[in-house]
């Protein structure tokens, strides 16, 4: 691991791994046909350092889904009022190098505000040029009382994407507010890089944890953990149907009341991606706190949906896992997201435009155009109808010649990129049953159900034979199938990007001994168990 303090070494060091990967050979270098994601990705971990498990958990999936991972470490002085802890701020660089190069890190930056060209003085202060996000976004919830906070964000977070040029950048949604902006920022500069928004990580009280928690004392830690109660309130009386957002609040107003010596600076409902005030929830909320305990500010948030919930089932190959998709969707009236449609119906419509197989950018704007509908049908052999702008394709999809050019399409990144977004925006409305290898642990993180579905070698084998008997293909030994099968797995569980791997909260379902009407009863009975909890 390398720490770099100047942008100059920051700049050589990624010239040199550019030059490093393309001498890696062409396996290693391949695109991922699985994921889409390409072996040179860089993942950036921002950070003011003083390094706690939150942060690790952004660099632990960074280092999922990349090849390169950087970790900056700079208490970014712009983002500080004029009385507010810059000065104080923890520092603790020798620990947290130590746990970088633990976590796998490639290297820190660490630079000081005069390599930055910053100088230490607040944003109202400084003459330098400022990245200044929409007024409607920086002036409430924490905008109001930390005046200029958010253009010192986004000023600095431009910088360092501009320095690093990350595939990809790694924020917590503790800081519901930073990372809508950021968001926003990413999409009204057309900046190439993918916001990943990563779940909140607490305390076993339920604190949420951050730098600032180190100002606590342990009676105020315990105190502290009352934000995350009263939220907790308010989601179990969300799920129970209340959707007023001042009844929401009052909710959590009357838990905090259990502390008497926090000071309460805001609680409000908003829109997670807008920040506009809600008077209800519609579809999605967030409620929002932010408090003082002693010397400590602390915020805190919770997304509230109101949808259908997401199913979403990861496993091994040969787990079964479009099977059984299909029939849980199919018991639960929700919609099967065949995902392996949608890359055939992109995959017809090249064909019929008569665009070349390995014109990316023809493809690439093709796929960024397309809208892809999928609506359940009754037809056993057709479970699932589809359409390409507004054309039925259901039918056409399965012909050899989209077999045969599917994979190349699947292959390229961008058709990736557009598809995931169209299935993400399916998600918003929920009542979908997804399948694949990182559905549940990328495509949709926040789905209600997991599910790792997986079976032994041997079981695998014994059912892939049956297929092969059952479509009138050539025998291969149940020796082979175990062997191909066995060295299928190490592939996809060791792969530098996106690694088969079961989501933090999945359940894991072992399947050896049960048919696929078992697997799917157990899957709906889970469902149903969880629908009763909400």
């Amino acid at each position: 691991m390398r720490l770099l303090t100047t942008v100059a070494a920051l700049r050589c060091y990624l010239t040199k791994r550019c030059l490093e990967n393309k001498l890696i050979a062409v396996p290693e270098m391949a695109l991922d046909e699985t994921s889409g994601w390409h072996q040179t990705a860089v993942g950036l971990v921002p950070t003011m350092g003083n390094l706690h498990q939150g942060h690790l958990s952004l660099i632990q999936r960074a280092r999922q889904e990349n090849s390169t991972v950087i970790v900056s470490i700079f208490v970014n002085p712009l983002q500080f009022g004029p009385n507010e802890d810059y000065e104080r701020y923890p520092r603790t660089l020798e620990q947290d190098q130590q746990l970088c190069e633990q976590f796998g890190v490639d290297a820190i930056f660490a630079p000081t505000p005069e390599e930055m060209t910053v100088p230490q003085k607040s944003i109202q202060e400084s003459k330098v040029t400022q990245v200044i996000p929409p007024s409607a976004m920086i002036t409430g919830l924490c905008g109001r009382s930390r005046l200029g906070h958010f253009q010192g964000v986004a000023t600095i977070v431009t910088k360092l994407f501009n320095l690093v040029q990350p595939d990809r950048a790694y924020f917590g949604q503790k800081d519901g507010q930073q990372l809508a902006i950021i968001k926003r920022l990413v999409a009204d500069l057309n900046l190439p890089v993918e916001i990943v928004a990563c779940p909140t990580v607490r305390e076993a009280s339920g604190l949420a944890l951050s730098s600032r928690n180190h100002y606590l004392t342990a009676t105020e830690k315990e105190q502290a953990a009352v934000l995350y109660r009263g939220l907790l309130k308010a989601e179990a009386a969300f799920r129970q149907g209340l959707r007023n957002g001042s009844k929401l609040i009052a909710i959590i107003q009357q838990e905090l009341t259990m502390v008497s010596t926090l000071l309460v600076e805001y609680i409000e409902l908003v829109e997670p991606t807008t920040l506009m005030s809600l008077d209800k929830v519609q579809e999605e909320g967030m409620l929002a706190i932010a408090a003082r305990l002693g010397s400590t500010r602390l915020i805190d948030n919770i997304i509230l949906r109101d949808r259908q919930p997401i199913i979403a089932i990861d496993g091994p190959a040969g787990a079964g896992k479009s099977t059984v998709a299909r029939q849980v969707a199919a018991k639960l009236n929700l919609v099967y997201l065949d995902s392996g449609a949608m890359y055939r119906a992109v995959t017809w419509l090249v064909l019929q435009k008569g665009i070349a197989i390995n014109d990316e950018c023809a493809i690439a704007e093709l796929a960024s155009r397309c809208q892809i509908q999928l609506t359940p049908t009754q037809d056993l052999q057709f479970p699932v109808r589809v359409w390409i702008n507004g054309i039925d394709v259901t039918q056409e999809i399965r012909t050899v010649e989209v077999t045969s050019q599917v994979s190349a399409i699947a292959a390229q990144s961008a058709v990736r990129q557009a598809l995931v977004k169209q299935q993400q925006s399916w998600g918003k409305k929920g009542g979908l049953v997804a399948e694949g290898r990182d559905i549940g642990t990328h495509v949709f993180p926040d789905a209600e159900v997991k599910i790792f579905l997986t079976a032994s070698v041997s079981e695998r084998a014994r059912r892939r034979q049956q297929d092969f008997q059952k479509l009138g293909q050539p025998q291969v030994s149940l020796e082979q199938l175990e062997r191909d099968i066995a060295e299928r797995d190490t592939k996809d569980s060791t792969r530098k990007i996106s690694p088969l791997q079961k989501a933090a909260d999945a359940i894991e379902l072992q399947t050896d001994g049960l048919d696929v009407s078992q697997v799917t009863a157990q899957i709906v009975n889970y469902y149903q168990q969880r629908l009763s909890e909400w």
